[in-house]
């Protein structure tokens, strides 16, 4: 149980500097972060693998649970990246030549 609460508290409080730095970031800059971001993404993506394959043994058990997170990071990590690169091309898109 000692270890949840500390994993928690670390998940609070990534949440909370996630959200201040993303804030303090100026508007015209979120577009061009936003390619460098799905990297960042990519690598939470492997570790919500990680944890969502950690072992399913019973949903009410804490390994039950981790999996359940780790679903729904993994759910979350991918709609992240998708919409980054489809941010990113339609970026990439303003600057063709048109026809």
């Amino acid at each position: 149980m000692e270890t949840f609460i500390v994993n928690l508290t670390i998940f609070v409080l990534a949440c909370f500097v996630g959200y201040e730095i993303i804030t303090k970031i100026p508007p015209l800059l979120h577009t061009p972060l936003m390619s460098g971001s799905n990297a960042i993404s990519g690598i939470t993506l492997v570790g919500s693998l990680v944890a969502a394959g950690s072992g399913f043994v019973a949903l009410m058990s804490i390994d039950g649970f981790v999996s359940v997170l780790g679903f729904l990071a993994v759910l979350l990590a991918t709609i992240n990246v998708v919409g980054g690169f489809l941010v990113t091309d339609r970026m990439l898109s303003m600057f063709k030549k048109k026809d």
